[in-house]
């Protein structure tokens, strides 16, 4: 195995997009892609660590950038959310871009374009269930403690996309009546879904970065981050076969 990362460049609306892709170079055939939707300060080092993760399982992975090139942010930031607020405020741009993306995958040449998937990181997690709500044309979603609002537009139903939604249970971005509210809403859309809540575990709790917390409700949580991997991983399987 030999994991390689390479920079693409991508059209889309307000662009160009700079995104990382991952793979294994000595791997024959197309394989099955994974989109990486990151957090709130864009496309970074995790997440193209995520991607090399997620190539050594067998995957093509594209970290997605939603920004455009040159567009990231970092905790230290004056603003750390400014283009995650804006995209927040034109959710039907957020989609747009997402989908942006998702054409970039399938066009890599080592991605089987009938087997995709994606994976999202708070911000990324609400995005790849607006991918869902798209009809992108993904197998599966998995969200990590993402954030549960409404995009504000009609979406066809019913929802073909799978999802997978790993949520801590104490984040306070997502408390339980936004949980049952969504639950609600993908029952309504006729979606295949499925809800992770891990106890004792809150915001951003695969972000290893976010050890030693003292924020209530936000921080790493070990049990939780490995649980949420191995039901990922299980899901893939499960949307690839």
């Amino acid at each position: 195995m030999a994991i390689e990362r390479q920079t693409i460049i991508y059209d889309g609306p307000g662009g160009p997009f700079e995104g990382v892709a991952a793979f294994d170079s000595t791997a024959p055939g197309p394989r099955p892609g994974v989109l990486i939707v990151p957090n709130v300060l864009g496309e970074k080092e995790q997440d193209r660590v995520t991607a090399e993760r997620i190539a050594a399982l067998g995957y093509v992975a594209l970290v997605a950038d939603l920004y455009g090139e040159g567009k990231r942010t970092t905790r230290e930031s004056p603003d750390p959310a400014v283009y995650m607020n804006a995209l927040n405020a034109d959710r039907p741009l957020l989609r747009d871009r997402l989908l942006a993306s998702l054409a970039a995958l399938h066009a890599l040449p080592q991605v089987d374009a009938a087997r995709t998937a994606a994976i999202g990181y708070c911000f990324g997690g609400k995005s790849v269930i607006d991918l869902a709500r798209a009809d992108g044309g993904v197998r599966g979603v998995v969200a990590f403690h993402g954030i549960f609002d409404l995009p504000g537009y009609d979406y066809p139903t019913p929802i073909r996309a799978k999802l997978l939604i790993c949520h801590g249970w104490d984040d306070p971005l997502a408390p339980p009546a936004a949980v049952t509210a969504l639950a609600a809403e993908l029952t309504a859309a006729g979606a295949d879904w499925q809800l992770h809540g891990y106890g004792g575990a809150g915001h951003g709790f695969t972000d290893p970065s976010q050890k030693g917390s003292t924020r209530p409700g936000f921080g790493y949580n070990a049990t939780a981050d490995r649980r949420s991997w191995a039901a990922m991983t299980a899901f893939l399987e499960e949307v690839f076969d």
